[in-house]
């Protein structure tokens, strides 16, 4: 895969404010404001500053978190797992293997999924993509119903 590398005045002309400041300055947009969260529809999500598809609609799940929440990618080689100390915790930050961009932080606590991961993304970072993919259907393993 080749490498997408711009400057930040060329990534901030690509991306809006808030998406600068989640894939390139590593923010986080505040729970239960994005704008994927609530998306059900079959499809596929791709990272919003390059394209590269990172997660299909039928590893979506309600996690309760406040934040799109998958329990598996697209491609294991369509990310990039960073160990992140930052804030005093341990924990593993996700980034676009494409662009490097900072998309959010995957848990070992996906209780009821296949994988038992969440990947915990921001939907800023996220551009939906909808598709009739048949195992694009949203996910029902996980739904933060049959967690309790």
């Amino acid at each position: 895969m080749d490498k997408i590398t711009k400057t930040d005045d060329e990534w901030r002309a690509a991306l809006t404010d808030d998406q600068f400041r989640v894939l390139r300055e590593h923010g986080t947009e505040p729970a239960w404001t994005g704008d994927l969260l609530e998306n059900k529809a079959p499809g596929v999500y791709a990272c919003a500053a390059c394209g590269a598809e990172l997660f299909k609609s039928g590893t979506k799940f309600d996690s309760g978190s406040g934040w799109p929440s998958f329990y598996d990618v697209v491609d294991p080689d369509a990310v990039t797992l960073i160990t992140d100390i930052s804030y005093g915790m341990a924990r593993t930050e996700v980034r676009c293997a494409a662009c490097d961009s900072h998309l959010g932080h995957v848990f070992p606590d996906g209780h009821g999924t296949p994988t038992g991961e969440r990947y915990c993304v921001n939907s800023v970072c996220l551009a939906f993509k909808e598709g009739d993919d048949p195992d694009a259907a949203p996910a029902v393993l996980g739904d933060s119903e049959q967690q309790k």
